[in-house]
């Protein structure tokens, strides 16, 4: 499928670089990136960020990632974090966005005229890997804009033979792993996890409008 990305991969990352964005991968290869927007595995169905293979976020949501995926490696058990998405540029948002306006899926996705957490590099999408290097079961896939996507019901789910325990479990699992680091999680969206309130962000950070 044609490819929709703003600009090149080098810009992207020179940009990003610029606003003071940090390469998660810089601060930990143990972390596991694998952009879902840079491939056409996604709710819109295009590569939005052409051969971007790096994650960039603010540095203290990275050292918050560091801090969590140590917490992991002293688990002992092989798994470790997977991020799908991080920084995200306005352009790409509004080209997001504009696939689910006046929609019921337009809740999932951040109107770029207001700017969400990833416009300012301080939200990440992830999941856990088990030492296979497998994802997790978490119940619904990334980009399931579906209820089932949401936290705090997975009983029901449960109940309706759409999602297996140990799907609960392991979300149970992600949830508790990023409240430790003092990442807070979206209640529409099992894997986005965010720090401070868009106020706040807003003062803070530099929107990457470009």
């Amino acid at each position: 499928m044609e490819n929709v990305h703003i600009g090149s991969v080098r810009n992207l990352e020179e940009r990003f670089r610029e606003a003071g964005l940090v390469d998660i991968q810089d601060m930990d290869p143990r972390i596991g990136v694998e952009l879902k927007y840079a491939t056409t595995d996604n709710f819109t169905g295009c590569n939005l960020y052409g051969e971007l293979k790096k994650a960039f976020l603010v540095p203290e949501i990275a050292e918050a990632l560091v801090l969590a995926q140590q917490q992991l490696e002293n688990e002992g058990n092989g798994c470790r974090l997977l991020i799908y998405d991080a920084a995200r540029p306005v352009s790409i948002q509004r080209y997001m966005y504009a696939q689910v306006a006046g929609t019921p899926k337009a809740r999932y996705v951040a109107d770029p005229e207001v700017g969400g957490y990833h416009n300012y590099g301080v939200a990440v999408d992830l999941t856990l890997v088990g030492p296979d290097g497998q994802p997790l079961d978490m119940g619904c896939p990334f980009d399931c804009f579906d209820p089932i996507s949401h936290v705090g019901h997975e009983e029901e789910w449960i109940a309706a033979g759409r999602m297996c325990r140990q799907a609960f479990v392991n979300r149970q699992r992600l949830g508790m792993l990023m409240n430790r680091v003092k990442l807070d999680q979206n209640p529409d969206e099992w894997w986005h996890f965010q720090r401070y309130s868009l106020a706040e962000v807003r003062k803070r950070f530099r929107l990457l409008d470009f």
